[in-house]
């Protein structure tokens, strides 16, 4: 292939690939249009697509309709795509505003000079002349090299790199445009390619400038894989089926074998597009964005947010792995009243400098992400924009689940006061509640000793004394066993007084399982019941046994109390005058859950027994296994 025959290809392959890229840029900014805070750029851009497909198609109609030697006039087509790429450096000077909406003096230059030059294209299709003009190249060249210069300086606040973005679109296209104006034949296909394509650096440099908006990210994937195929398949055609093909000149225009190469290379170029694509995603990606693995950030972000126990630390450690990850200088993060309700890509809004993130929790208050002060005069893009949305709907969830975790914490937190406001009632009650019985015949056994022995009576009045002193002095829901039974033996002395020798008492309790604590006053009931119903009903008295050991396992300490009695059987908490032992059994459960109980049962002798089983409990009253709190 010689180089006329090159560049020839070249061209045509470079503006196929023009008209497909303008048109896909135009298409994606059709798509995106609905943005409001996106509509200067967008008309930008959309100028800038169609003013490139004018430019392409032109020429690439003039190219083709040469070829096949039309006799029509294409001088207008001609100037009409050289005006289309002479008003391309007029946009971008345009789009270094940066938004603003008056046109500064340097755009009203830009487009006169565009304007000028189109003109001149124009007036020398209409009068016959050579097109395009070359003196209106030539305006076009110093005018780029101007509006370079004149860039620098009047937008010098704007960052180093894309002042030098400008400056380089401007200048290829000034050296570029030489090559229109000193045009030979049998140019190299290189210079062929550079100056026909001058206009792709303006329209990354528009492009750039504009870098905020979502599709920016995406139109450069498609635009280096689309380039990047190109590439291979002119690089396939030139090295493999151009000389293979060489061989077959002699042969039938029809020739099998050269037609089935060329479809061979074909299908080779789909089935490495796949490959170009990934290798133009990681391009853009790692080199031209320089961009961290988003994917990972939001799994890591995801696990972080679960092993945090507050709203404040999860809004804390996700706006400052953003603003890391966006290399963003301000961050911080603030409730707000009202819920937005337009859909997931409202979540994140953003301006040319800030970008506001919404958390979109179940629940108010809600919580905004404000992100500043970009590294560089960065840009959001579509997947940075995904991402936001993504790691605010996983720190919104992680959010809703604290508040979850927090209002069960509150409630079983209540519950927890409820219980023990219950217990402390149901104890306060029997303190206030000595039976009455038992305290008028207590009275009635005092009196009667006054006159048969002072001092015996003396003696029952202090233990009725002490009895009812040890009741309702402790406020504490707990005592040791020692402490409970000295109440119960004071309680059993004036029993004594009363019944004499047909009352006897055994207590076997250990110095160790004495010194272990268990609910204030769960004796008590139990011991009345058994004087009441065992052994004022028994003629001829009985034997009250009060004992405490462990159980087999080491775990639960079990307290005997049996009664000689009637043998009736008849203790049981579900008749009327066991009100006092149901007492005994919730409370039980109450400090407890299923883990204490109380249970009453006739024993081979027909003693009647009394067994209370509970956790173990240390000397100060702490339990080593945490009771549950149980609803009653």
């Amino acid at each position: 292939m010689n180089s006329l025959n090159a560049a020839l290809l070249v061209n045509c392959i470079g503006f196929a690939v023009g008209i497909a890229l303008y048109g896909l840029l135009g298409a994606m900014v059709l798509q995106h249009r609905g943005q409001e805070r996106a509509r200067f750029a967008h008309k930008l851009l959309l100028v800038t697509s169609l003013l490139g497909l004018i430019w392409n198609v032109g020429e690439m109609s003039v190219f083709v309709l040469g070829d096949f030697g039309t006799s029509a006039n294409l001088a207008f087509l001609t100037a009409t795509a050289y005006s289309a790429l002479g008003f391309l450096p007029s946009v971008v000077v345009h789009s270094a505003q940066n938004g603003e909406a008056r046109w500064t003096p340097l755009t009203y230059i830009a487009y006169a000079v565009s304007s000028f030059a189109a003109t001149l294209h124009f007036v020398a299709a209409a009068s016959g002349s050579v097109v395009p003009s070359s003196f209106g190249l030539m305006v076009l060249i110093l005018g780029a090299v101007s509006l370079a210069v004149g860039l620098v300086f009047v937008y010098f606040r704007q960052t180093l790199t894309q002042r030098a973005i400008w400056t380089t679109a401007l200048l290829i296209f000034a050296v570029s445009g030489l090559h229109f104006v000193d045009k030979r034949e049998g140019s190299s296909w290189l210079i062929e390619l550079v100056a026909h394509q001058s206009s792709l650096p303006l329209a990354l440099a528009i492009l750039y400038q504009n870098y905020r908006f979502a599709f920016a990210d995406l139109f450069l994937k498609r635009a280096v894989s689309l380039i990047l195929l190109s590439m291979v398949a002119f690089g396939l055609y030139v090295l493999v089926a151009a000389p293979l093909l060489r061989y077959h000149e002699t042969h039938d225009r029809n020739d099998v074998l050269a037609i089935s190469l060329i479809l061979i290379l074909w299908i080779a170029t789909a089935l490495v597009y796949p490959s170009l694509h990934r290798l133009a995603v990681l391009f853009v990606d790692k080199v031209i964005l320089q961009r961290i693995d988003y994917a990972q950030l939001q799994t890591e972000l995801t696990e972080t947010f679960e092993n945090l126990g507050s709203s404040n630390d999860v809004l804390d450690v996700a706006s400052g792995r953003l603003a890391e990850a966006l290399t963003s200088e301000g961050s911080k993060w603030y409730e707000i009243a009202e819920r937005h309700d337009r859909g997931t890509a409202t979540f994140v809004d953003f301006q040319p400098d800030l970008v506001e993130v919404f958390v979109p929790t179940a629940e108010p208050p809600y919580f905004q992400i404000e992100l500043s002060k970009f590294h560089g005069g960065r840009r959001l893009l579509s997947d940075e924009i995904t991402m936001l949305a993504s790691i605010s709907l996983a720190a919104a969830r992680r959010i809703d689940a604290l508040r979850v975790i927090h209002e069960r914490c509150e409630q079983e937190y209540r519950e927890q006061e409820i219980s023990k406001l219950a217990a402390e009632a149901q104890l306060t009650a029997l303190r206030a509640q000595v039976n009455p019985h038992f305290l008028f015949n207590a009275l009635t056994t005092i009196g009667y000793l006054i006159r048969s022995s002072p001092e015996r009576a003396f003696e029952t009045l202090l233990q009725l004394t002490r009895l009812l002193r040890g009741v309702l002095r402790s406020s504490d829901e707990f005592c040791t066993l020692g402490e409970e039974l000295k109440i119960i033996e004071s309680y059993l002395d004036i029993e004594k007084a009363r019944f004499e020798e047909r009352l006897t008492v055994e207590i076997d309790v250990s110095d160790e399982i004495a010194k272990m604590r268990i609910p204030a006053l769960i004796l008590q009931p139990i011991v009345e019941n058994a004087i009441k119903h065992g052994i004022s009903e028994n003629r001829s008295g009985g034997h009250i046994g009060i004992s405490a050991e462990m159980d087999d396992a080491g775990e639960k300490l079990v307290i005997e109390v049996s009664d000689t009695g009637s043998g009736k059987g008849d203790l049981d908490v579900d008749e009327p005058y066991g009100v006092g032992l149901s007492n005994v059994r919730g409370r039980l459960r109450s400090y407890y859950g299923p883990d204490a109980g109380l249970g009453l049962e006739i024993d081979k002798n027909g003693h009647t027994v009394a067994t209370i089983t509970l956790p173990v409990t240390s000397p100060t009253g702490r339990k080593t296994s945490r009771p549950k709190v149980a609803r009653i």
